[in-house]
């Protein structure tokens, strides 16, 4: 039989000893008679039970409490798959019996102001641990100086402030992800043209994670396909409810010889609803499986998603927390997820 979910308290009623007997057994500390201990390795072996880092905190009586600190899952969907991440990794804690308290703390990814009232709040809550999304370099710098000058232990996901003495960083290069899309954006397009890298609805100056994807796709035009003049133009478009979206967007979609578009986040589907309903075909590349870029890319209307995997990130990052905490276990200094590519073929194979 295989284990599933099964609990310190489940053996001990298998075995019909007690849940200090078990506990001891288990982690071979304490005075336990041969007669109990033989009960109990006779369940264990039933239940072919592995000891693992979560179930070994059964007996452990201190509460611990994270804080997460994400933008709003409201704001974007990309953000509500990290919320759900969160959800993931605190219900699998639940499930091992560990209490584990993880307090949601959110702002508004489009104002560096809401972060930085966030992280203010934060701070002074004296959490155990943090898991943070930096969106907004200049005010995530010293936040997390005094994460680590207070020896609060925090990890990053999505975005890496390099300077920062984080435990970890969880998600992808996102130089190298550039460089991806630049490679896919190419792919076919004889002779020279112009491409568009498109990010839309940020603060660009304070984004590092966008300025990071623009070097690595401008760096893949200038080393792998010079000398071939192709022309790369950078913009940041507003709001989508704005007044001047849909005119700044009407002026790029006017670039002569333009042969492909690259957005930066999961915003892609702003782009196709667009080119959708001017009937023109560009190559469209954007991020993340969220329902509306999901249905552009059935239609074909996307032909590249990059997965960044928002729900696992969260999700990896409030286990690694809280294997640091309980056993000292100290994560790699970078955890990067692969850059995986989605296109209309193998689409179904990422819906879960």
């Amino acid at each position: 039989m295989k284990q599933k979910n099964i609990r310190i308290k489940d053996i001990a009623a298998m075995a019909g000893v007690s849940e200090g007997t078990v506990d001891r057994v288990i982690h071979k500390r304490g005075k336990v008679s041969s007669d109990a201990a033989d009960k109990v390795n006779k369940v264990l072996a039933e239940i072919e039970y592995t000891p693992n880092l979560l179930a070994r905190t059964l007996g452990t009586a201190r509460n611990y409490r994270l804080i997460a600190v994400i933008p709003h899952p409201e704001s974007d969907p990309y953000w509500k798959q990290s919320f759900e991440g969160l959800e993931q990794g605190e219900a699998e804690l639940a499930q091992f019996g560990i209490t584990m308290s993880v307090e949601r703390f959110f702002y508004d990814p489009t104002k560096k102001e809401s972060f930085q009232q966030v992280t203010l709040k934060a701070f002074h809550s004296k959490p155990d641990g943090i898991l943070v999304a930096p969106l907004f370099y200049y005010a995530s710098v010293p936040f997390l100086k005094e994460l680590s000058e207070s020896k609060i232990p925090f990890i990053q996901f999505n975005t890496r402030i390099e300077q920062a003495k984080s435990l970890s960083f969880i998600g992808q290069d996102l130089f190298q992800s550039g460089r991806l899309a630049a490679e896919l954006i190419s792919l076919g397009n004889a002779g020279n043209g112009s491409y568009i890298l498109l990010h839309v609805e940020e603060d660009l100056p304070n984004s590092i994670h966008l300025l990071e994807k623009e070097k690595g796709f401008k760096n893949y035009f200038e080393t792998e396909l010079a000398p071939q003049p192709n022309h790369i133009k950078s913009y940041t478009l507003p709001d989508s409810t704005h007044v001047l979206f849909e005119k700044e967007l009407q002026s790029i979609l006017r670039t002569p010889n333009l042969k492909g578009i690259y957005v930066t986040n999961s915003k892609a589907y702003l782009i196709a609803t667009y080119l959708e309903k001017e009937k023109q075909q560009v190559r469209l590349i954007g991020y993340d499986l969220v329902e509306e870029n999901i249905n552009y890319l059935r239609k074909g209307m996307i032909q590249f998603i990059i997965h960044q995997n928002p729900k696992r990130q969260a999700k990896l990052g409030i286990r690694t927390l809280v294997n640091y905490l309980l056993f000292d276990k100290k994560p790699t200094a970078l955890n990067l997820f692969p850059l995986e590519v989605i296109t209309k073929t193998n689409l179904d194979s990422y819906q879960i």
